[in-house]
Formats: C-alpha cells, structure tokens, sequence
C-alpha cells in the first residue's frame, strides 16, 4: 500500500469545481511532485490533503487511515505537514518562535521538540544563525527556509511543499532544493507542486502533469523528460526545460546553509535589532557579489 493514495477526488469553490477526479499515489521515501501551470488545481489539491479544503467526493488514505472528512490538526498529528504557498511566516515572531509554533502537536514532549530544532537548524544554518531575529525581516529564501524548517517542527512523515522556488533567485533554489533531497534522504517522504519545470524534473523521482483541475499523464520524471509529453505540455521550451533539467542533476556548487558552528563550537547568533547583512556563505559561491540572495 501506498503512503498516500488520492482516488477520484473532486473539489470546488462554492458551486465552481476546481480538481474533476484525480488519482496520484506517492510512495514511502519518494519524491513526488505535481507540475502545472497557474490555475491547474495544483494548490487546491495539496490544501485538500492537509483538510483546509474539504472533498465534494473521492478519497484520501494516508498511511493506511482514510483522511478526507479528517481536521487539518488531526491530518498534523498523523503526519502531514503542510508548506504553504507564499511561505505565510509570523513575521512579528522570532524565527525560533515561528519554529516552536510548528512543535505545537509535539508540545508534550520537550525532547522532542529538542531534536526537531537541531534537526532544522542542521539543514538551514543560516536560521539557527537568525534564530532571535523577527521572522519578517528575513529575505524571501530564508523565509522559505522558515517555512519548510516550521513543517519539519511537527515530525512529519511526509511533507507538502507548495511553490517552494516562488519568487526566489536562482541560487537560492538551488539550496533549497538541495536541502530538500537531503531531508529526503534522512527518511521524509516529500509531495510538492511547482511551475519550475528544470528544477522539478531534476529532483522529483515521479512527476503528475496536472491542467485544468485534471491529471493529464504521470510517470517517472526521467521519461516525463524525456518522451513526447513535455513538447506537448512545454512546446518550444521543452528542449530549455530538458537542458536545464540535465544541468541541475550536475553537483551542486550552491551555497551549504546547514549549521557549522565557529570555533567555539556555538553557532553565531544575532539579535532582531542587529542590521542583517547580505550571506556570506551566498555572495562567496557565486562570481561576483550580490546584495540580497533573494
């Protein structure tokens, strides 16, 4: 049995359909992602999963439990952690505040919420290096950093990442991305939607083309790229798109945010009322300096 098997599910706004009965199926320890272009159901799909929408029909079953009337507090506890589109950080809180509010399910057990914030500041050193400073005056990566890190608080065993590369710059969608095949490899199971094509391709194991709330074709990524299916999902911009695709499978020169404490061993802190300065770590792995990394 799958980890998530979706069947016939049929959403809407109001009277307004919006997904007309799609399947997809994620397996334990893949990722899978779902592609498409603005207004594809793809957004609506996830918020359905993690019960902020509620299914006109179809079924949803998540590690063997039939979730489709269930709570999005109730989806949390199982297991299912959502990343929003638009990142949607607390920007009056702090960045560990943010964190501690994705612990929230996990409350009883301090200990666990111990591990959970060393294991996200292991992934995103740049936070732990943030950690007191007011989640709204990050740059638009580290607050997708946040984002994902806040998810990661709740122990998911599997992760729904909505848009993560919106808005970002390239480099910063290299280290994302990057760092989310690592929290792939440490056991996580990961769900995301994107309009990146190249980055998509390059990182999703299986990959569901999705238009007008319907699942047009599904497979695995390497031959979505390759065969007939992108030309006629792309068009011109297939042959961009495999290209792309190919370079971003190539090793990764992108910047590693993951903790490295100095030679104290304490990783460097700052305060909310200390001015940020651009990354070092960013400006350095790329020719030429950049003021903001995203």
């Amino acid at each position: 049995m799958s980890l998530l098997e979706v069947t016939d599910l049929r959403v809407g706004y109001g009277s307004v359909p919006a997904l007309h009965g799609i399947s997809l199926e994620v397996e334990e320890g893949e990722i899978v992602a779902i592609l498409g272009p603005n207004g594809a159901g793809k957004t609506t799909t996830l918020a359905t999963i993690s019960g902020l929408l509620k299914a006109w029909s179809g079924k949803i079953v998540f590690d063997g439990q039939d979730i489709t009337a269930a709570s999005p507090a109730k989806i949390v506890s199982l297991g299912i952690a959502h990343v929003p589109e638009g990142r949607r950080v607390f920007p009056a809180l702090s960045v560990e505040e943010n964190l501690k509010l994705g612990s929230w399910v996990q409350r009883a057990n301090q200990e666990r919420i111990s591990t959970a914030m060393d294991r996200v500041f292991h992934y995103f050193r740049v936070l732990n290096e943030r950690r007191t400073q007011l989640a709204g005056t990050l740059s638009g990566g580290e607050q997708q950093m946040l984002a994902i890190g806040r998810a990661l608080m709740s122990g998911p065993k599997m992760l729904i990442i909505d848009e993560a590369a919106l808005g970002l710059a390239p480099v910063m969608v290299e280290t994302v991305f990057e760092i989310v095949k690592e929290i792939r490899r440490d056991g996580n199971t990961v769900l995301l939607v994107e309009q990146n094509a190249p980055v998509t391709l390059a990182l999703a194991d299986r990959v569901y083309l999705m238009q007008r709330g319907e699942i047009t074709t599904g497979g695995p990524a390497a031959e979505i790229r390759e065969g007939g299916v992108l030309d006629a999902y792309l068009g011109p911009m297939a042959a961009l798109a495999r290209e792309l695709a190919s370079a971003a499978e190539q090793p990764s020169d992108a910047p590693d945010l993951r903790v490295r404490p100095n030679g104290s061993g304490t990783p460097t802190k700052r305060t909310s009322g200390t001015k940020r300065k651009p990354d070092a770590a960013v400006g350095k792995s790329r020719a030429g300096s950049r003021k903001r990394t995203s």
